[in-house]
C-alpha cells in the first residue's frame, strides 16, 4: 500500500484528445514545479483517465498540489487492490483512529472501470466493515448518509482502489502557460496583483510591468510592487516572471505642464498602455491586463475608460470589472499580496484634486495632442529595465 495525491481536475476533461492531453502534460509540469520549489518529495507522478496521481508520503503534498492553477481538488489517499476485500480492509483501519465514540459515519464510494461489482455493493461492503470494527472497539457507530460527523471516500478504478477522509480545494483554473502570455500594469496597490493573479488561473503567463511614477511617487511604492511580483511568482512554478520597471514621472510632469489638469490619471493611463503595448509586442505577448474595477475610484468610470483606451487599438483586459472593492480584499489576502499592498506608501502625488469622472474621448485626444507623445514613450522605453527575471 503506497500513500498518494489524487489530483482532479474540471473542464480539462471536456478539451479535445489532443487539446486535452497538451493541458495534462503542462499540469503535471507544474505540479512537479510547485512541489520542487516547496520541497515537497514525490516518488513519481501518474496520468490516468481524468486524475492525476502524486505518489509521496509528504503529508504537505495534498495543499501544496491544491495551489497548482487547473487543480480542482485534491485527497491524500491509501492505495490498495482493486477489490472489495482490499477496499473494506482499509476503511476499517483507517476507521479505528478517525471515528470516535458516538459519531456517526458514512461511506462515500464511487466506481470506474470494469467490475463485477456496483457502487451501492462497495459502500456496503465497505460500510460493514467500517461498523463493525467500531462495534468491537465499543463506540456506539451509527450510519447517517445525509450529515454524517465523519465520512470515508472510496474511489474503485480499474487497476487501483483510492480511500481518504478529506477533500482539499484547489484554486481550478486552467494550467499556467496554456493561454500563452500578457503584460499587467502591475502597481503594487490591492487591485493589479489580484487582475494579474485571476489571469494566471485562466493559464495566462504573465509580465508584470511596473510604471514608476517617481518623484510623484515614493520607494515604499516600488518596493510594494516588487513584493507583490515575488508573491505572484510562487505561485507561477515552472512559469517564472520577468519584471519590467519602465519610468513614468517625465510623462506625468509633461501632462501637468501642457493638459487640463483634470484630465491628468486618464492620459497618464494611456501612457501606460502605451509603454505596456511596446513591452507587449517585444515579448511576443498577446494582450495587457489592468486591475480596473468599474465606479471603484474616479478614473474608472464607464465614460473614463472609454476614453482612456479610445483609438489604441490593442487587446485590453480587465478581470475585476465587475468586482466589488471587499471581493478583491478577499482574494487578496487569499494570494497573499493584500499585507503587502496595504504597507504605507506615499501613492502618487499627481492625482488632481477634482479629476475628471465623465471624460469624452473626442476632448482626450484633443488634450493629448498637446504633448509630444511618441517622444515621451521612446524615452520611457529607452531607460526601461528588466528589474527581475526569476529562474
Amino acid at each position: 500500500m503506497n500513500n498518494i495525491v489524487i489530483i482532479r481536475y474540471g473542464e480539462l476533461s471536456l478539451k479535445s484528445p489532443g487539446v486535452r492531453s497538451f493541458f495534462e502534460r503542462t499540469l503535471v509540469n507544474n505540479l512537479k514545479a510547485m512541489l520542487e520549489q516547496q520541497a515537497v518529495s514525490y516518488h513519481k507522478i501518474i496520468r490516468d483517465r481524468g486524475r492525476i496521481f502524486v505518489e509521496s508520503d509528504d503529508p504537505a503534498a495534498a495543499e501544496v498540489c491544491s495551489n497548482v492553477f487547473g487543480v480542482v481538488s485534491t485527497s491524500f489517499a491509501r492505495k490498495v487492490d482493486p477489490n472489495l476485500k482490499s477496499a473494506a480492509a482499509e476503511c476499517a483501519a483507517i476507521a479505528g483512529d478517525f471515528i470516535a465514540e458516538s459519531e456517526s459515519f458514512a461511506i462515500r464510494p464511487r466506481r470506474s472501470g470494469n467490475h463485477s461489482f456496483t457502487s451501492a455493493d462497495l459502500g456496503r461492503i465497505c460500510g460493514d466493515a467500517v461498523y463493525e470494527i467500531l462495534e468491537s472497539l465499543g463506540r456506539n457507530p451509527s450510519v447517517n448518509l445525509d450529515d454524517p460527523d465523519k465520512e470515508i471516500f472510496v474511489e474503485m478504478r480499474q487497476n487501483a482502489a483510492y480511500v481518504f477522509t478529506h477533500i482539499s480545494k484547489g484554486v481550478g483554473g486552467l494550467p499556467l502557460g496554456t493561454q500563452g502570455k500578457m503584460v499587467v500594469l502591475l502597481s503594487g496597490g490591492i487591485d493589479s496583483p489580484v487582475a494579474a493573479w485571476l489571469l494566471m488561473r485562466r493559464g495566462v503567463n504573465v509580465i508584470p510591468v511596473f510604471c514608476n511614477n517617481a518623484p510623484f511617487s515614493d520607494e515604499a511604492t516600488r518596493q510594494k510592487a516588487i513584493k507583490c511580483v515575488n508573491v505572484l511568482n510562487e505561485w507561477s512554478a515552472g512559469n517564472p516572471m520577468k519584471m519590467y520597471e519602465v519610468p513614468n514621472g517625465k510623462n506625468l510632469q509633461a501632462i501637468q505642464d501642457n493638459c487640463s489638469l483634470k484630465n491628468t490619471c486618464i492620459l497618464c493611463k494611456r501612457t501606460m498602455y502605451r509603454i505596456a503595448f511596446e513591452v507587449m509586442e517585444k515579448e511576443k505577448a498577446s494582450g495587457i491586463i489592468t486591475g480596473s474595477s468599474l465606479g471603484q475610484v474616479a478614473s474608472q468610470t464607464t465614460y473614463n475608460l472609454h476614453a482612456e483606451i479610445y483609438g489604441l487599438g490593442f487587446p485590453i483586459y480587465h478581470p475585476l470589472i465587475s468586482f466589488d472593492k471587499t471581493e478583491i480584499i478577499d482574494l487578496a489576502r487569499k494570494i497573499g499580496t493584500y499585507d503587502i499592498s496595504t504597507l504605507s506608501s506615499a501613492g502618487c502625488g499627481a492625482v488632481p484634486e477634482r479629476p475628471e469622472v465623465r471624460a469624452m474621448y473626442d476632448a482626450v485626444v484633443k488634450e493629448e495632442a498637446k504633448l509630444d507623445v511618441d517622444g515621451l514613450i521612446a524615452d520611457s522605453l529607452a531607460n526601461a529595465r528588466v528589474l527581475y527575471e526569476f529562474e
